[in-house]
């Protein structure tokens, strides 16, 4: 590292923290702080999803599975582009009319506030440790930068993160993701990509020197690609802080192509980061870690300027999933948690000066919170399993069912949440957090409860299903605590 490296890098850091300050004097509303006022237009839609998606674990862990199996580690990430994909061309522009503010308001709307307490819980989970997931990637970035401790690298970019999240909420998150996605596209894209490829000789050399299996479509395993479309595709559908994004576009076309195009850039990154890993493994064949990959290449491979940028990129990676989850954590946590302990709900035409300092308080804590797991926590895929399997296992049915299943009900959603979030947590203790059998189970757990408890129970409120409606439809409608609080639906 030159000082022209650490220039590049220190820039870049100050360059997000003012960012931060200038959003906070756009953040005057609920709505500006959590949803950047819902009038994002397609430009800055597409980078702020795509800057969402690809964090530490699809950057860092995209690389390392390339170095771990080829061509064929490019699955996670090509499974989360497939399930941004899916949720823009068919959901999208119906989670964009509801005009809520979380998962559970949605659930609150459609089958009449009997589950939002235990969802929020189950999403607050989800978001946590999404966000300890790029919390703990900072610890491998500081350290090639600039030989921290690795306790040291995670308060450190935890609190530059924390420090411009709390600022001006979304609308920072959002200034400070289009640099990312910008700095990501031309750091990995752009430079780390071809420059690595030369560096092991071209493709024909990668070829030589690497078993035949490092160039399969399917050398990782079908298993292993089925369970990253059970965990990825589908907890892209469903995921707080991925809905929260959706919440921002301006319109129902921004949403459905801003999105579109995002899914299609991670299909592009996906297949980058297992290329440039797939690189690293003919020029250092003994790592101690395939997440060590993406760390050594840069540090070694890269000439000067460069590698500051690249490592640039990784830290925009990581930064713009960890604020994203941030936020997202924050959000469940204050109104689908504790405004509910306390009777309270959010409006969504809410605008109050003590909302949003309500909001800002929560992004506090929940940030220290992170970083406080993320000393204990060490491995990031292990770190994202756990994520995605709770999400996934207890939440995707629920969601799924009230969006395509007329019958589905209130006490089927809670069921399903229950059982299909224990069957997931218990199968991981038992199993290993990266065995197959917590998401299978928990998934199958999840669907019979649904189902059976819904046709069990009578089915929703007409009064309820009517309002959900012309919330789909875009129709007026009066605010979700007007609607569906727990005093006015009995629950």
């Amino acid at each position: 590292m030159t000082a022209v490296d650490y220039t590049v890098i220190v820039v870049y850091l100050a360059g997000m923290l003012a960012l931060g300050w200038w959003g906070m004097r756009r953040a005057s509303s609920t709505s500006d702080f959590l949803v950047a006022g819902r009038r994002l237009g397609p430009f800055m839609y597409s980078g702020t999803m795509a800057a969402i998606v690809l964090g530490g674990a699809s950057t860092i862990g995209g690389v390392g599975l390339g170095y771990q199996y080829g061509l064929s580690g490019a699955w996670m990430v090509l499974t989360i582009g497939l399930g941004l994909l899916a949720l823009s061309v068919f959901f999208s522009a119906r989670i964009a009319r509801l005009k809520v503010y979380t998962v559970s308001q949605m659930l609150d709307l459609r089958y009449g506030g009997s589950s939002g307490l235990i969802s929020g819980i189950v999403m607050w989970a989800y978001t946590l440790m999404l966000a300890v997931t790029s919390t703990i990637a900072y610890a491998t970035i500081f350290d090639v930068i600039f030989g921290l401790d690795r306790v040291v690298a995670i308060v450190l970019g935890g609190a530059i993160v924390v420090c411009y999240s709390t600022l001006g909420g979304m609308w920072s998150i959002t200034l400070t993701d289009m640099v990312q996605f910008v700095v990501k596209t031309v750091g990995v894209l752009l430079l780390l990509l071809p420059i690595a490829v030369v560096k092991a000789g071209g493709f024909g050399a990668m070829k030589s020197e690497l078993p035949h299996g490092y160039f399969s479509p399917m050398g990782i395993g079908a298993q292993t690609v089925f369970t990253y479309v059970l965990i990825y595709s589908f907890g892209m559908l469903i995921g707080q802080d991925i809905w929260q994004r959706v919440f921002t576009a301006r319109d129902d076309r921004v949403a459905r192509l801003g999105g579109t195009t995002a899914g299609t850039y991670c299909l592009v990154y996906a297949v980058a980061g297992a290329i440039i890993g797939t690189a690293a493994k003919v020029l250092y064949p003994k790592l101690g870690a395939p997440d060590d990959a993406f760390a050594t290449i840069v540090k070694d491979a890269l000439p000067v300027g460069v590698k500051g940028l690249v490592l640039a990129a990784a830290l925009s990676a990581v930064m713009s999933t960890s604020s994203g989850a941030l936020i997202a954590c924050a959000t469940v946590a204050n109104n689908d948690i504790w405004a509910r302990l306390r009777g309270r709900t959010l409006r969504t035409s809410g605008s109050s000066h003590d909302e949003v300092g309500g909001n800002r308080v929560f992004i506090l804590l929940m940030g220290v919170a992170v970083i406080g797991i993320s000393v204990v926590l060490n491995d990031v895929v292990e770190a994202l399993t756990v994520a995605y399997n709770v999400l996934v296992g207890g939440l995707l049915m629920p969601i799924l069912g009230g969006l395509l299943w007329k019958r589905g009900t209130g006490a089927g959603a809670l069921a399903s949440v229950g059982v299909g979030g224990l069957t997931v947590v218990a199968l991981m203790g038992w199993k290993g957090i990266l065995a197959n059998e917590p998401i299978y189970f928990g998934l199958l757990a999840s669907l019979v409860a649904y189902v059976a408890v819904s046709l069990a129970t009578k089915p929703t409120d007409a009064a309820i299903l009517d309002v959900w409606r012309r919330r789909l439809a875009g129709e007026p409608a009066a605010s979700v605590s007007e609607t569906t609080s727990p005093a006015t639906t009995g629950a």
